[in-house]
């Protein structure tokens, strides 16, 4: 907030005093609290996150089981971890159109009159999603188990396996971010994250480990797809296996979209709110 002090004759105008990282992130952690505390109170928006994961496995589980890999059981070892790197990518499309209704709603002007950092409603929108991102890997990886998925490497790895979706998953939620504060409405906005996700988790090898079966154009894509290079490091983190470089190409395009987005989306939430 802008100080106003009063001096002879006029006011004068001071310069908002620097708020520091430590009381940012204070900040951030608040907001992103009322974001679940929102949920708490409104339970059925959790519905899709709950639904969703578990309706994909079995639907592709048993539509290209058998002719992917020749029975479920084997396709399953290689669908589920493909399948967290998706959920990772549909995890973020709700915090957009939050964002927006949010804005609509004026919320977003309450918090400017707010002696806060910036950046920290978007931040605390951001974070406040985790929710959403853990239920729905609690929920593929327990319907997994059910059906017989196992994982065949140590539990440090695969701990590393969930926290690398997650950190991509942070990255990816500041595009739904940006698309959020530009769309002029909700419904804008899932239409366009959509259209983002669809392309990036179904030309990849989310569903199949070996590209080498589709078109040259698609396997070119699928090599420079980001989620590829996800699926790939989850697959080799959970079950055993070389990573390679999926990880570290993994991390480097988390943070290059993190550097792109995050200034963009605090540039225009400035300009808009």
């Amino acid at each position: 907030m802008t100080a106003m002090t009063t001096v002879s004759g006029g006011v004068r105008t001071e310069p908002p005093r620097r708020i520091s990282a430590r009381r940012t992130l204070r900040h951030s952690l608040t907001l992103a609290w009322r974001n679940v505390a929102q949920l708490r109170h409104s339970p059925d928006k959790l519905l899709d996150s709950t639904l969703l994961p578990v309706v994909f496995l079995l639907l592709f589980l048993y539509v290209f089981g058998g002719a992917v890999a020749g029975d479920t059981h084997s396709y399953l070892q290689q669908l589920l971890p493909g399948l967290v790197a998706q959920m990772t990518m549909f995890a973020m499309m709700g915090l957009g159109i939050a964002l927006n209704e949010d804005i609509k709603k004026g919320v977003f002007d309450r918090f400017r009159s707010l002696p806060i950092s910036r950046s920290a409603p978007l931040t605390g929108a951001v974070l406040g999603e985790t929710v959403r991102f853990c239920i729905m890997m609690v929920m593929l990886v327990l319907t997994g188990t059910l059906l017989g998925f196992r994982f065949g490497n140590d539990p440090l790895s695969v701990l590393a396996a969930f926290g690398l979706a997650y950190v991509f998953y942070l990255a990816v939620c500041w595009i739904s971010v940006l698309v959020g504060l530009f769309a002029p409405s909700p419904e804008t906005v899932q239409g366009m994250v959509f259209i983002f996700v669809m392309p990036l988790t179904f030309g990849s090898s989310v569903l199949i480990a070996d590209t080498s079966t589709m078109p040259g154009w698609l396997q070119a894509w699928a090599k420079v797809n980001p989620v590829t290079h996800l699926a790939d490091a989850l697959r080799a983190l959970m079950l055993g296996g070389s990573v390679g470089n999926s990880v570290w190409y993994t991390l480097a395009w988390a943070a290059g979209i993190v550097v792109v987005t995050c200034p963009l989306a605090i540039g225009v939430y400035s300009r808009r709110v």
